[in-house]
């Protein structure tokens, strides 16, 4: 099986010149992008990243990871109140999507509120998972909003599932290394 893992860390807030929203990004675990709200840029990093970002696939997924990150903040802010904390709110969101045998056999977004790990959400069968029982009311509030888990389960069923098979491809097309 073959995956594709974007880590996402959002802050409630930030100094000036600092990012509120970072991003990695793996395939089969291995880091090969790199995103920051500061630059709003991508950087390519390895063979991978390089072969990738002379793709059509670079522009959309530069986007993408903008317009996930700022959706992601509006989250964290939403649920600032409901967090137990004095000072700035932290958010790390892992969306993963695996294949194997040329389909999708995975999909899910992991979250965790200021270093504790809280919610799980399967985008294949649609359920919740509360890991952490501080983050129950977290959940009942974005299952309510069936807006919210149809467009994680579009990303990582969607989109992540189509850039996993465009950057096989590309890996596949890489010499292996001696």
């Amino acid at each position: 099986a073959h995956s594709l893992c974007f880590n996402f860390t959002i802050k409630s807030w930030s100094r000036p010149g600092q990012p509120w929203c970072e991003a990695q990004v793996f395939m089969n675990k291995n880091l090969f992008l790199q995103y920051d709200s500061d630059s709003n840029m991508v950087k390519p990093l390895g063979l991978l990243g390089k072969k990738v970002n002379a793709t059509s696939t670079w522009g959309e997924l530069t986007q993408t990871l903008g317009e996930v990150g700022r959706d992601l903040r509006m989250l964290l802010l939403d649920v600032k109140p409901q967090i137990k904390t004095s000072g700035p709110s932290t958010l790390q969101v892992e969306m993963l999507c695996q294949r194997e045998a040329e389909r999708c056999t995975g999909a899910s977004w992991q979250f965790t509120i200021n270093g504790e790990k809280c919610l799980l959400f399967d985008a294949m069968n649609m359920t919740w998972t509360v890991i952490n029982h501080e983050a129950s009311k977290i959940k009942e509030t974005w299952k309510k909003d069936r807006g919210l888990e149809k467009y994680f389960r579009k990303l990582s069923m969607g989109d992540c599932n189509h850039w996993l098979r465009e950057f096989l491809g590309h890996r596949e097309a890489m010499p292996e290394p001696t």
